[in-house]
């Protein structure tokens, strides 16, 4: 079954900046609107961003300007632009449609762990 392919996440110190990607299948991505989520340890997968096929973005409070999501259509990609991490973003993250998610296409996600 088709899933999301995500990358970018790795160690950053707190305040840092990170990059993820999300490779997403053109049955998903072209038709839909795709959203960032994540899930901490011990904890629920929560939303994080959204952008709409128009390119619209919403962001969870707790990344408001510091976040950015943003997509390629040509590449069928999604990315999350991270700046100035807090430890508390530390998480598996992932992309899926918005909404809802489709069960079958969570991937494997990227790990991103904020030093404090």
């Amino acid at each position: 079954q088709v899933q999301a392919v995500e990358s970018g996440g790795g160690l950053a110190p707190a305040g840092g900046s990170l990059r993820l990607s999300c490779a997403a299948a053109g049955n998903i991505f072209s038709i839909n609107a795709m959203g960032w989520y994540r899930q901490a340890p011990g904890k629920q997968r929560e939303l994080v961003a959204t952008i709409s096929r128009g390119g619209r973005t919403n962001y969870d409070d707790s990344v408001k300007d510091r976040f950015t999501i943003s997509r390629d259509t040509a590449k069928n990609t999604v990315y999350l632009q991270m700046n100035n991490l807090k430890p508390e973003d530390t998480a598996v993250y992932y992309c899926n449609r918005f909404p809802p998610p489709v069960p079958g296409y969570w991937g494997q996600g990227t790990q991103v762990t904020v030093s404090s």
